[in-house]
């Protein structure tokens, strides 16, 4: 039986994950993209929103070793407009000062999860942040 066009399968959420440790992002990125996420993954850089804006991103995940490093990524983004309410899923290995920090800003569409962490764990994390459609499904960033 063929598919329709219209029931053709919808793209992959994309993630942009920003990690300063080459290893784990390898790691991280196959664990996403085998619960069906598109991810870019690249390395700590200010210029987060211009990566955001080139990949079309529908969520985005920071992995620093250093949780200032997350942090002053955090800012960056969310003092773009138009990356004002992204979703963004912090992995940090000192999560009650994460905690503290997200709390002083009065972070919102923000999920933190400890060190260690499973790939499953962040794939959860980002289908709990990212809409769902009526039909259930996690709603993608159309954009024309």
């Amino acid at each position: 039986m063929s598919t329709p066009a219209s029931a053709a399968k919808a793209p992959a959420r994309r993630v942009l994950l920003i990690d300063d440790t080459p290893e784990i992002a390898e790691l991280l990125s196959f664990a996403l993209r085998d619960r069906g996420y598109g991810v870019v993954a690249i390395g700590f850089t200010a210029a987060v929103n211009e990566h955001l804006a080139d990949e079309r991103a529908d969520a985005l995940v920071l992995d620093c070793s250093v949780y200032e490093m997350s942090e002053s990524l955090f800012d960056l983004v969310r003092s773009d407009p138009a990356h004002a309410d992204l979703p963004i899923v912090i992995i940090s290995d000192t999560p009650e000062k994460a905690d503290a920090s997200l709390r002083s800003r009065e972070a919102e569409h923000v999920l933190l999860i400890p060190k260690p962490f499973t790939g499953g764990q962040i794939a959860r994390a980002l289908d709990q942040l990212l809409p769902a459609t009526p039909s259930g499904k996690t709603e993608h960033n159309v954009r024309p």
